[in-house]
């Protein structure tokens, strides 16, 4: 083989090795985002309830104070 060979299938050889990294770390940030999507709908669902059960407590509230 010849020098410029060599020199080429070693930059091919780093090209792809970047590339293999470059997908890995698109795939390990894509799981990162899904997991914090679902902490996320977790902490709305919690906010969720917690309003609900808010709303519920004034209800309750404002009705005994009007049969008083």
């Amino acid at each position: 083989m010849t020098t410029a060979r060599i020199l080429l299938v070693l930059g091919a050889a780093l090209v792809a090795g970047c590339g293999a990294e470059v997908a890995t770390t698109a795939a390990t940030a894509a799981k990162l985002q899904a997991v914090q999507a679902e902490q996320a709908k977790a902490q709305q669902e919690q906010v969720r309830k917690k309003l609900d059960e808010a709303m519920k407590a004034g209800e309750a509230a404002a009705s005994a104070a009007g049969n008083q």
